[in-house]
């Protein structure tokens, strides 16, 4: 792994743009046996963002929260983590998005959302701040900001003008069934981003979803097929590890597990970030095998290490916890 903070060109290494809202996770129980809830900053771009400051990476979110206490504290929050927060916008009508999450036994999680409505949705095209793109390295977006109008078109505004400015375009489909009216309208705004991408982040579970394919390597045969834009993708399998495909060769990781781990909020996001951190420093066109075998030890260490902290955002791991996890 390159040392940590290298800069590029642009004033902002990384501009992401999609959802900003509390994750409400559980923290035990009450005297009378009820549960209770913590309330965490969450939301998959600003967690991306939060890990590259922790890499020394210039950082900027465009989103919308309410005006609200939650809304206050999220960008109160953003902002400690050392991300620009001037693209957050408040909506003195919609009250922040909320998600409770609950673990499951197998260490997965389940999502209720209370968002229709919900802040987030409600940025429109003309509430982005299309300077911060344009001053950005990269553009990183995920399926969330698509769910929904007017938020979709504020989405593939910005796109459009990142893509206009020369950024790299980063996607990850993070899907998160409850949120979409039908699997096929997912289908629909998923294959819209992967048109975008340069860099894709997806997991095991969406590119079976999404491809039909059992098999990775078919699956991600299918997606450079039909989406040859993608330079880069980063398959990540949990504790199975992860893969990344480039031009006409990939390389796999082993995961790091732990005895620690507690839940993985945040640890797809915690994986994109090395990514993204990896070709900020050595450019999307010149990476080789040594190169990215690299990036993904380093992504899958940093995982590994969010799943023994709950939350995501303000938890993420230094560049020396990740080296030192890495030397063990």
């Amino acid at each position: 792994m390159e040392k940590a903070g290298k800069k590029t060109e642009k004033p902002i290494d990384v501009v992401a743009l999609g959802e900003l809202l509390i994750d409400f996770t559980e923290s035990g129980s009450s005297k009378q046996g009820n549960p209770l809830l913590e309330a965490n900053p969450g939301g998959a771009p600003c967690n991306v963002l939060s890990m590259l400051s922790r890499l020394g990476k210039k950082t900027a979110f465009i989103g919308k929260v309410g005006n609200d206490a939650f809304g206050r504290f999220l960008a109160d929050a953003v902002s400690a983590q050392g991300i620009m927060t001037d693209g957050i916008r408040y909506d003195p009508r919609v009250h922040t998005t909320l998600a409770f999450v609950t673990k499951l036994p197998d260490g997965d999680r389940d999502f209720s959302f209370y968002r229709d409505p919900g802040a987030d949705i409600n940025l429109s095209h003309d509430e982005v701040d299309t300077e911060i793109i344009r001053n950005a390295s990269v553009f990183h977006f995920g399926s969330l900001s698509l769910t929904d109008e007017p938020v979709r078109s504020a989405t593939k505004f910005a796109v459009q003008t990142a893509q206009d400015a020369g950024l790299i375009i980063s996607f990850d489909p993070n899907l998160r069934e409850p949120l979409w009216e039908t699997l096929d309208k997912a289908k629909e705004q998923i294959d819209w981003g992967l048109r975008q991408a340069h860099i894709l982040k997806i997991s095991d579970n969406e590119i079976t979803w999404f491809t039909g394919e059992n098999d990775f390597d078919d699956g991600i045969c299918f997606l450079q097929e039909n989406y040859p834009n993608l330079k880069l993708i980063c398959l990540s399998m949990g504790p199975e590890g992860s893969r990344a495909y480039y031009k006409d060769f990939s390389v796999f990781a082993n995961a790091f597990l732990q005895k620690e781990t507690i839940e993985t909020t945040g640890a797809g996001d915690t994986f994109c970030a090395c990514i993204l951190n990896t070709v900020l420093d050595n450019g999307i066109d010149r990476l080789d095998e040594e190169i990215i075998m690299n990036m993904l030890v380093t992504a899958n260490a940093a995982a590994s290490i969010v799943t023994t902290r709950k939350g995501a955002l303000k938890i993420m791991p230094t560049y020396e916890e990740v080296i030192n996890l890495i030397s063990l």
